[in-house]
């Protein structure tokens, strides 16, 4: 125990919490979502009312909840783990029934003047889950067959669910996210293996199908996929976004145009250029130092997280920081591998940049999990 820690019992229990909060990661987190304010108000053409000011209101709850979750005990949390993900999958079914539609899809709940999207919770609730299943866990039992079956299918069950509203992007992040879990909890690389061979199986199987008599897919979703390889070919048609994405990707240079100087999001030539391709528009008016330089914030998140995991000697609290930093990384990553051309357009926010309330409040709530790890840990 440090000489700093050993005098910190004489102090009342509330201010000790407020000290070990880690308070680098609070204001890494804050730098990235005022990146996000101010390409918000530059994509609104210099406005706040439109998108950054609502930003701006959200964070200062998401924060407010991210503080309340850190001070709670991380005891608590892990008691009650199975509870968030319940609720989170009966929030799931009711989108089935009840979800309003938007751009095609059903993905939200309509509670009063709020709008909510429950698949936000659900990532962060199948981590809190699969965290609090392998601290109950004996070590020896973890590569077992049926005990690796039951978090297989709690990650399946909510990733059916969510792919029938459909949205892809965010069931992808869920079975990864919960495979960094599993990994990180010591599963046997024999069934990452195992999956990854599947995986491949299949994705050669339906490239083979095609024109074939047990073609496997539509003939729209086979041009779908010659559309990401090769957007060029249909640049006014399925190929619209990623190639408007580009330009604007190449147009930025070392440098930047200059702030709010973006020809292609003030022209709107930039899809969703205030959410799913807001990246594009960072990179237009900052260049290439612009966006190293918020990926270097990412990057700053992430270490911290890690270093708090691994020097944490609680099992629950370690495995659900690595969760959600494994998560956080999936999130920003897919986005701008999204946006380059790197993936196909799946629909995933940039987070803490992109406009959008349950996504922003959802993963600070998740990074106040972090917080209580890492205040409650033992010392």
């Amino acid at each position: 125990m440090s000489y700093l820690e050993s005098n910190l019992k004489q102090v009342p229990t509330g201010m000790r919490k407020i000290l070990f909060i880690n308070w680098p990661l609070v204001i890494l987190l804050s730098a990235v979502a005022s990146v996000g304010f101010l390409m918000l108000y530059s994509v609104a053409g210099g406005t706040l009312e439109t998108w950054s000011e609502p930003q701006m209101k959200r964070f200062g709850v998401g924060m407010a909840a991210m503080f309340a979750v850190a001070f709670t005990p991380i005891w608590f949390w892990r008691n009650i783990s199975a509870l968030v993900y319940l609720v989170a999958l009966v929030l799931l079914l009711a989108v089935e029934f009840f979800g309003a539609i938007g751009m095609g899809a059903q993905r939200w709940l309509e509670l009063g003047p709020i709008r909510v999207q429950p698949s936000e919770l659900m990532k962060i609730a199948i981590v809190m889950l699969l965290a609090a299943y392998y601290d109950w866990l004996d070590v020896d039992k973890v590569s077992r067959p049926i005990w690796v079956l039951l978090p297989v299918v709690l990650i399946l069950v909510p990733t059916f669910l969510v792919l029938m509203q459909p949205d892809l992007g965010t069931a992808v992040l869920l079975v990864l996210g919960g495979g960094l879990v599993m990994f990180a909890a010591g599963v046997s690389l024999w069934y990452f293996g195992t999956v990854i061979a599947i995986v491949v199986a299949l994705v050669f199987a339906v490239l083979e199908s095609r024109g074939t008599d047990w073609q496997l897919l539509h003939d729209y979703q086979y041009r779908r996929i010659d559309t990401f390889v090769d957007p060029a070919a249909d640049p006014l048609g399925a190929g619209y976004n990623i190639t408007q994405a580009q330009i604007a990707l190449g147009s930025g240079g070392w440098n930047g145009r200059g702030f709010m100087q973006g020809t292609q999001s003030r022209l709107n030539f930039l899809p969703e250029k205030h959410t799913d391709f807001i990246f594009t528009t960072l990179a237009e008016e900052f260049g290439f130092i612009g966006a190293s330089s918020l990926l270097l914030l990412y990057a700053g998140i992430l270490a911290f997280c890690i270093h708090a995991a691994v020097t944490n000697k609680d099992r629950f609290s370690s495995l659900l920081t690595l969760g959600i930093a494994g998560t956080f990384f999936l999130f920003f990553g897919i986005n701008m591998a999204m946006v380059m051309g790197l993936m196909p357009v799946v629909g995933v926010p940039l987070p803490l940049v992109s406009y959008g309330g349950t996504a922003m409040m959802i993963l600070l709530a998740a990074f106040g999990l972090v917080q209580s790890a890492h205040i409650h840990r033992p010392r």
